[in-house]
């Protein structure tokens, strides 16, 4: 590993998402989003739902996030345990559009239990997440997102 380059890691709960040296990384936090480059200070934060930018050989490389830790190490380190990631071209419009109906229609209900309300509340924000970095790399689309309840993604 050369002294300008962040060895990164990123793991799920299935798998090991992807394991490489790197130039720099975009992280979506709870404090906002930050941009690791080499010799960053040691931190720990709350990953957010949205979406994570690696840039390898001057190449971005999107993901969407659904939330998790990151660690940043000693030693040009960095190591980020995710609930979910994906590459932005694996990620199917329509699953996904579907997705967040389907949490608008849960978030639609009554409820008298915060946990679930909680629940819902998160699966609406990580489906709305997936859709919104889906649509931004997508080419020639201009597609926008309402993410009030009902609402569903225009396209002019």
């Amino acid at each position: 590993m050369k002294s300008n380059q962040i060895h990164f890691q990123i793991a799920t709960p299935e798998s090991v998402v992807m394991r490489d040296d790197v130039e720099k990384i975009s992280i979506p936090t709870e404090l906002g989003q930050i941009t690791v480059l080499p010799n960053h200070a040691p931190l720990v934060s709350v990953l957010t739902p949205g979406e994570l930018t690696i840039y390898k050989d001057g190449k971005a490389m999107p993901y969407a996030v659904a939330g998790g830790f990151v660690e940043i190490r000693p030693g040009n380190r960095v190591v980020i345990l995710a609930d979910a990631a994906e590459h932005v071209e694996a990620i199917d419009l329509e699953h996904a559009q579907k997705a967040v109906e389907e949490a608008q229609k849960l978030m639609s209900q009554k409820f008298t239990d915060d946990v679930k309300f909680a629940e819902a509340s998160a699966m609406l924000e990580r489906s709305l997440s997936r859709l919104r970095v889906a649509r931004k790399h997508r080419h020639g689309s201009r597609a926008t997102i309402d993410s009030s309840p009902g609402a569903t993604i225009n396209t002019p």
